[in-house]
């Protein structure tokens, strides 16, 4: 069931955060949507209250680029019949305000994010105004963005800006976003901290406080850049030099602040290239590529398990179905 961001916000407000994952292809849709349905090895198996969660299915602009966007509506369209026990948004990541008014009319979404916040605040709201009006006339909800994260996440390049709270007040009042993407501290990519920072919780809690009662706010750049899948990598063949991301023991505790949407893709790609590389090793002489997928597929589902766990949505599909429906 394709629902609304806001619909699922409503729900997680102040108790869990909602895991929006992005996905490129097959395999990556799949071992998604097994996992948010606490599967793992077959789209047969029965659905494990106790794992599955509600999510967010994201497409960036590179990804809508890659071959045709064509070709991945058609498979979250296929996913929404093949698993129909799933509860999820299809949103667009760091959409331009041209990719916002495709995705818009193309009537296939059911969120855009637009990222105007590498323009001064007056041109940021102006933009993100044009958007919410266009998009609010078909009831389709959107995401915006004050303040800069730090780091590279496909063209998305930026230096960090951390998000002023008394800016955001403004900011939400003037273009009538839905939610708001904050900068407290994460980064884009797989290149994030050094040493043992983290999130500003002062920040966030500050800008809870100011902002309209349950307004919903976004983490960007929160993959936790595992150290295991680094080193898995490495010892495949991998060149990855030592990083960290985001400590994931932190996604509860903004949550519990008002973060309802954490946003996870650099983790994906690790769990992917490790999954990858160990194959091409193993089998050297296999030129099938649905060897690598098959061990992809339940590899990356039991990892998103382990994610909403750490973000509080594991145990929450069915709550979240009854308010929804």
């Amino acid at each position: 069931m394709i629902v609304t961001t806001d619909a699922l916000f409503c729900h997680a407000y102040g108790k869990y955060a909602v895991g929006a994952y992005n996905i490129n292809n097959l395999e990556q849709t799949v071992g998604l949507l097994r996992g948010n349905l606490g599967q793992s090895k077959s789209n047969d198996e029965p659905v494990d209250n106790s794992r599955s969660a509600p999510f967010i299915l994201q497409i960036s602009r590179g990804a809508r680029g890659y071959t045709d966007k064509r070709f991945l509506e058609a498979m979250i369209r296929a996913a929404d019949t093949v698993f129909p026990e799933a509860v999820f948004a299809v949103h667009l990541d760091h959409g331009t305000e041209e990719a916002c008014y495709d995705c818009i009319d193309s009537g296939f979404y059911s969120s855009v994010m637009i990222d105007a916040s590498h323009e001064e605040l007056a041109e940021n709201i102006a933009i993100t105004r044009r958007v919410v009006d266009r998009a609010h006339a078909v009831g389709i909800v959107v995401e915006a963005e004050l303040g800069r994260l730090g780091g590279v996440e496909e063209d998305v390049v930026g230096t960090v800006c951390l998000t002023d709270p008394d800016q955001a007040v403004e900011f939400v009042e003037r273009t009538g976003c839905d939610s708001l993407a904050v900068a407290i501290g994460t980064s884009h990519g797989a290149y994030k901290f050094t040493g043992k920072q983290g999130l500003h919780f002062d920040v966030l809690e500050k800008i809870q406080k100011v902002l309209p009662e349950g307004f919903p706010m976004v983490m960007h750049g929160s993959s936790s850049v595992p150290k295991e899948w680094v080193d898995r990598i490495n010892a495949a063949g991998g060149a990855m030099p030592s990083t960290s991301g985001v400590p994931e023991d932190q996604y509860l505790p903004a949550a519990k602040l008002g973060v309802c949407k954490v946003n996870i893709d650099t983790d994906g790609r690790l769990v992917w290239c490790a999954i990858y590389r160990e194959s091409f090793r193993e089998k050297p002489e296999d030129f099938d590529p649905r060897t690598p997928g098959k061990v992809f597929m339940p590899a990356y589902a039991d990892y998103i398990v382990h994610k909403n766990g750490k973000l509080g949505s594991a145990g929450q599909l069915e709550a979240a179905r009854k308010t929804l429906a």
